[in-house]
């Protein structure tokens, strides 16, 4: 990793391509239609483990058993991203990231749409059970590397000057899925009897998956590659030509050459810890908490959920964009602050038992969180030199999933029932602490050159 003087050379210089060309709007509604379908497919079968899955894949006479059994593939799918992310990484620094882009895309898509063709556990028995599990797999490997794919597409393709707004678009793909994903439920929930829903109904919101697929690939299969890939490119094979000793580093695995450079990549885990958990207790925790503690109906909670990812979406795109204006670092840092002073004033919230003041606390907390993740997309991508952005990036961006996000709920569940809301307000607090302290002791990237990176 170059020092800190070469680093700040690096700001505020701009790149030498102007304003995104003809082409970049279609790279940027490519980039977010895998993001969108990623959320929209976290959020559908979240639902459908909770409500139907269980009785239809896992054998046994225990209701409560095959719940968890449901809710335990869930999981599964977080287990896998990092090795997707590796994968990809190193595939997508050496081939590109155009056909990173595509694969995981149709990867993802399949798996999906494969679920809601799925026989269940009474047509084929346990084989059934088996290829649900073996799909949330794959689903987890693709995602390991579509998303890196798509927010470095739009990073090394964009104008840098408008970075931070440009990348946030992917990145609000998840507010956006979500909303997608309630609304089909809702629609489902509307047309057909409960006993249809769980009979076959339930497979209408896994195939919409196919018509997403189709419009994402024909928009993705027509993208150029990233100009900073091709460029560097171009100077690693000067490279090789002219020294050895580059050319034996050329052939490392650009995963290997994240890891032996470890600053950016703990500076970046430790940002996506605490913005990670955030989003989880807004999200998925807060629906068990406020009906199970505090008696609100879970539809309501759930609608309050589904409305806060739009102020999440409206977070996440001004975040972004204002990084541009005030930089990476303080576009990070006073959201950070933000959510750290309102995870107490959230739970005093819902402990009035007020559905305004529930919509108060979670829309604001998800609007902050916005904030936050809006700038961490062009904020990690400029932390890495080119030829190892992909595989750096992946490591930061599905790493956290493994140590934040994943096991969030479940912590928060369990500290609440060991040790009270207290215990909970202070993991809250703690780690995005870390996630402030991660911000303030790194390195600003507003402007920087992607190409002089490293």
């Amino acid at each position: 990793m170059a020092s800190d003087a070469a680093r700040a050379r690096t700001v505020g210089t701009g790149s030498r391509r102007g304003t995104p060309g003809r082409g970049f709007p279609r790279l940027l509604a490519g980039s977010m239609a895998g993001a969108v379908l990623e959320w929209y497919d976290f959020a559908i079968y979240g639902v459908m483990a909770a409500t139907v899955l269980g009785p239809l894949f896992f054998p046994g006479d225990d209701g409560f058993i095959k719940l968890l059994l449901a809710l335990a593939t869930q999981g599964i799918g977080f287990f896998a991203r990092p090795l997707g992310g590796i994968v990809f990484g190193h595939l997508g620094d050496k081939f590109g990231r155009k056909p990173m882009l595509v694969v995981t895309f149709l990867m993802l898509g399949a798996a999906t749409m494969s679920i809601g063709l799925l026989p269940t556990y009474h047509d084929i028995g346990i084989t059934a059970t088996f290829l649900l599990v073996f799909l949330r797999l794959v689903q987890g490997f693709a995602l390991g590397g579509e998303f890196g794919a798509a927010v470095l597409l739009v990073s090394e393709y964009g104008e840098p000057r408008r970075r931070g707004f440009w990348t946030s678009w992917p990145q609000a793909g998840a507010p956006a899925g979500t909303v997608l994903a309630a609304a089909m439920i809702t629609v489902l929930g509307m047309s057909m009897s409960d006993a249809d829903f769980e009979s076959w109904g339930w497979r209408i919101a896994f195939l919409l998956a196919a018509p997403l697929l189709v419009i994402g690939f024909l928009i993705r299969r027509g993208l150029d590659e990233s100009p900073v890939f091709r460029q560097a490119q171009r100077a690693a094979e000067e490279a090789r030509k002219s020294a050895a000793g580059k050319h034996r580093e050329a052939k490392r695995s650009s995963v290997l050459q994240a890891l032996s450079q470890p600053r950016a990549v703990l500076h970046g885990l430790g940002m996506r810890l605490g913005e990670n958990i955030a989003f989880y207790i807004y999200t998925v925790f807060v629906i068990a908490y406020a009906t199970k503690y505090h008696g609100f109906d879970r539809g309501d909670v759930t609608l309050v959920v589904t409305f806060a990812s739009v102020f999440q979406f409206v977070g996440m795109i001004a975040g972004g964009a204002w990084s541009d204006r005030v930089g990476r670092k303080v576009a990070m840092l006073v959201p950070s602050a933000v959510l750290v002073v309102w995870a107490p004033i959230f739970f005093w919230l819902v402990h009035f038992e007020s559905l305004p003041l529930l919509w108060i606390g979670v829309c604001v907390g998800a609007f902050f969180h916005g904030m936050l993740a809006g700038p961490e997309a062009a904020w990690i991508a400029e932390l890495f030199p080119t030829r190892y952005r992909y595989a750096g990036s992946s490591l930061v961006f599905q790493g956290s999933s493994i140590v934040a996000g994943a096991p969030a709920p479940f912590i928060a569940v369990w500290l609440i029932n060991s040790f009270g809301v207290g215990m909970v307000i202070g993991y809250l607090v703690i780690t995005m602490a870390i996630t402030f302290v991660a911000v303030i002791t790194s390195w600003e990237t507003k402007g920087v050159d992607l190409d002089r990176v490293g």
